[in-house]
């Protein structure tokens, strides 16, 4: 485990802040970030290769979170732990009177075995739907984690004059069954509420790249289960009973005129994918019933109620037309991640003092995160950070790939990103580049 850098430590290279009218102050405040994360770097880089090495899956957090826990606690931040399971949430106070400000990072790691060729690659096992499997870091969550206690230490050092408080939220179980909702029902939110929400995703796109998108950014992710009943008989002669086969294949080439004929795509775009099909045992036998799993991705909240309407419909009307019965199960899953427009346009200036150009208006993600469960409470933005090495693009391996790759030099801005938004937001303008 790396040791754990302090305010004891890092004071000793600390910047002064003087007294000076707030404007002034404010933008020694955002010089002061950029500072200390170089400052930190190292001991960032250190933490990440630890996590990495050290995956756990959802809910089984234990390790990471006692570190993240002990290094909170090395910085004089009150800490709560067992959030919703096994997150951990810190509250700093600010010197300052003003909002509250809440910054979030998952510590879950992915049931893959690890391809990539490094050092400190997870060798890791744990057992997962009754098998053992490798475990590993295959979205960059130990990214995610290291950043945020990079950004912990960053504004500990800056307390006195911080204007607000900063909650730091530790989540568990990203990737399911997923722990947002379980710390916010365990009062992550409250004692002080958080006005604005931030958090980032490592993303394989180059480093010095941060993608955002107001509105949608990431989409719901609904399951579908159809089941279509039919009538069993021989295949030789199937007008002596009802084919549920035949049913299934309509239906499923139904389901994609609601995308491609109900809904406006230039507004929105959704997919439903039928990604498993089971029934029958036999060629010369039609089953009773076929079996359809699938999911149902969008990007508002109105076209997730329109496409799911429209698949019942769907399914139903054709079942129905060929004389078979279909039951449609549609179980929601993550929410679409929405970033607040208004908190967008505000932020993105801080977003391009950190990386320039690099700050780049994305087109929506079809995947999802729970991060949304956070962004409902109250407005929240979350940015994805580049992480592929620009020399390098055959390096840019896709999130769950088990040759995802994150290249250490993103640590630092995605640390002076955070910290960036958190101290701008607090301080009621952003600093432009």
């Amino acid at each position: 485990m790396p040791r754990t850098v302090g305010r004891s430590i890092l004071a000793l290279a600390a910047l002064s802040i003087s007294v000076a009218p707030a404007s002034a102050q404010d933008a020694r405040l955002a010089e002061q970030v950029d500072r200390w994360a170089e400052l930190m770097n190292e001991q960032v880089i250190a933490w990440r290769r630890d996590i990495h090495a050290n995956p756990e899956l959802g809910m089984q957090e234990f390790r990471t979170a006692a570190l993240v826990a002990e290094h909170l606690e090395s910085l004089g931040i009150e800490v709560e732990t067992g959030v919703g399971g096994t997150g951990v949430v810190g509250v700093l106070r600010g010197g300052r009177p003003g909002p509250v400000v809440a910054l979030r990072a998952d510590m879950d790691a992915l049931p893959v075995t690890e391809q990539v060729d490094l050092p400190f690659a997870s060798t890791a096992t744990a057992m997962w739907q009754g098998r053992e499997v490798g475990v590993m870091h295959a979205c960059g969550h130990d990214n995610h984690v290291a950043i945020l206690m990079g950004v912990a230490s960053v504004l500990a050092e800056m307390r006195d004059d911080l204007p607000g408080t900063v909650k730091f939220l530790f989540q568990p179980a990203e990737e399911g069954p997923g722990g947002a909702e379980p710390m916010l029902a365990d009062g992550a939110f409250e004692d002080p509420r958080p006005d604005a929400v931030f958090g980032l995703h490592a993303w394989p796109v180059p480093v010095g790249q941060i993608l955002y998108r107001p509105g949608g950014q990431l989409a719901a992710a609904d399951g579908l289960r159809i089941v279509v009943r039919g009538v069993q008989t021989h295949g030789s002669q199937p007008w002596s009973g009802v084919d549920p086969i035949s049913a299934a294949a309509h239906i499923v080439v139904g389901l994609q005129t609601v995308v491609s004929r109900q809904i406006d795509l230039t507004d929105s775009p959704a997919v439903v994918t039928i990604g498993q099909i089971e029934g029958g045992n036999r060629g010369n036998i039609i089953p009773d019933s076929v079996v359809m799993v699938g999911t149902i991705r969008t990007l508002s909240p109105e076209n997730r109620s329109r496409v799911h309407a429209l698949i019942v419909q769907v399914a139903e009307n054709i079942a129905e037309s060929q004389g078979a019965v279909a039951d449609v199960t549609i179980d929601l899953g993550y929410p679409v991640t929405a970033n607040d427009p208004e908190l967008t346009q505000q932020m993105a200036p801080s977003l391009r003092r950190v990386v320039g150009e690099g700050a780049i208006v994305m087109s929506p993600i079809m995947g999802a995160e729970d991060f949304s469960y956070f962004a409902e409470e109250v407005p929240g933005l979350f940015i994805m950070l580049g992480v592929t090495p620009p020399e390098d693009p055959s390096m840019g391996h896709p999130n769950h790939s088990p040759l995802f790759f994150a290249d250490e030099r993103a640590l630092q801005i995605g640390v002076r990103a955070l910290a960036s938004l958190a101290v701008d937001y607090m301080s009621g303008r952003p600093i432009s580049d």
